[in-house]
């Protein structure tokens, strides 16, 4: 597997998501390129709202595709400040840029919340074989 799959900037949930820090105690999510493969075409996204309080490991949102549909789970405990309302009209992003344009939404980390626990490129391309 290559590193433009699983960029190493990047923090991991074995439940398929990505993290990437944006400074400020602030992270951005989206689920992983893997996670978009065994979905396929996704064809609608649930998204928490802005001021949203979520629970790390609590399901905060859908992916639905024309496979199934498919639970978000929040990586950290934190506050929803934005969330990507492309996905709205172009749900599809999630597949075909599912680290850039496919993004989810935004956290801003509760107290002591950081992305250390997560799994790094090599750890989560392990634990998905």
């Amino acid at each position: 597997m290559s590193d433009v799959t699983y960029p190493e900037d990047l923090r991991y949930t074995t439940d398929h998501e990505w993290v990437r820090e944006t400074g400020d105690g602030t992270v951005r999510v989206g689920i992983t390129h893997y996670a978009q493969e065994a979905l396929g075409d996704v064809v609608y996204v649930s998204l928490p709202a802005v001021g949203d309080a979520v629970e790390s490991g609590g399901s905060c949102g859908e992916v639905e595709s024309t496979k199934s549909v498919s639970d978000l789970y929040a990586p950290l405990p934190g506050t929803v400040t934005a969330v990507n309302d492309a996905l709205d009209a172009t749900p599809e992003l999630v597949n075909s840029d599912p680290y850039g344009e496919g993004w989810m939404y935004e956290l801003q980390l509760g107290d002591g919340a950081d992305t250390s626990g997560l799994l790094d490129a090599a750890a989560y391309q392990a634990e998905i074989g």
